[in-house]
């Protein structure tokens, strides 16, 4: 029946649009006589009568197809699989209130790191190694406050501008993705005072993650040092715990290699 209506509306169309064509044999006789261009105003006909029949053809079509109500539509999706992602980015969320709470905080490790020893060429004794430790420490605002067996620094670690910028930026993006999860699933809520929410409104809060971290003020880092050499002297080993960030940029400082680890030469040097 579809097709059959299809048809006839072609056909229609066709037999619309053919009176605004003449005849091959006429359209070359008239051409030779008058040796000008077509008239605008017949192309002005055709193109009215090509977009009437093309109208009829559409209304025709729309007609005949069914009218879906407002209250049949059903999402296409799997429901399953929405809540359960759902879900998971709920539990994951919370990541950006532990973030704000470790950045007023040092993320303590313990390393033991390894240098050449006196008795091999090139190599420092324990003293000589102990000296260099000393320089760095002092060079970066640590005190020793309590010498022994294991010496401990401890220093002053000032709060950082740009941090507090990354934790502002950070929460700006956690709260946004939150207010789009909110509004794709609150779509009708409505509060009494204020009518229909406007959830993006929560980013105005991602400033306060930066006040938190810079309320919190400088941080204060111990560092503990141990020194010791094998039989032989040939090898110094170096046992430090502090934060993460200062054992990093001083075993790189100092040319320090982590023990169990072998040191591979980059391309470039």
């Amino acid at each position: 029946m579809a097709k059959a209506l299809i048809l006839t509306s072609i056909f229609l169309i066709l037999l619309r649009c053919s009176h605004a064509f003449t005849a091959p044999t006429t359209f070359r006789k008239n051409v030779l006589k008058s040796n000008t261009a077509m008239n605008l105003v017949d192309m002005a006909d055709v193109s009215a009568s090509i977009f009437s029949a093309a109208n009829d053809f559409s209304s025709i079509i729309l007609s005949q197809a069914p009218a879906a109500s407002p209250a049949e539509f059903e999402p296409s999706y799997s429901k399953a699989s929405y809540y359960t992602v759902l879900g998971l980015y709920l539990m994951s969320f919370p990541g950006i209130w532990s973030q704000i709470k470790r950045s007023t905080k040092a993320k303590i490790k313990r390393k033991t790191y390894v240098s050449d020893g006196e008795s091999v060429n090139g190599g420092k004794d324990l003293r000589q190694q102990a000296g260099e430790i000393m320089a760095y420490m002092k060079a970066n605002n640590y005190e020793v406050v309590e010498a022994g067996e294991v010496i401990t620094f401890r220093g002053i670690v000032q709060r950082s501008a740009s941090q507090a910028y990354f934790l502002v930026f950070c929460t700006l993006l956690g709260l946004a993705s939150l207010a789009l999860v909110l509004q794709i699933q609150f779509q009708d809520f409505v509060l009494p005072v204020i009518g229909k929410p406007n959830w993006f409104y929560l980013c105005l809060l991602s400033p306060y993650a930066g006040i938190y971290y810079w309320q919190a003020g400088d941080r204060v880092d111990d560092f503990k040092i141990k020194l010791a050499s094998n039989d032989d002297d040939s090898e110094n080993e170096i046992t430090m715990e502090g934060n993460d960030e200062e054992l990093d940029r001083m075993w790189r400082a100092l040319d320090l290699r982590e023990k169990g680890m072998v040191k591979v030469e980059g391309i470039l040097g």
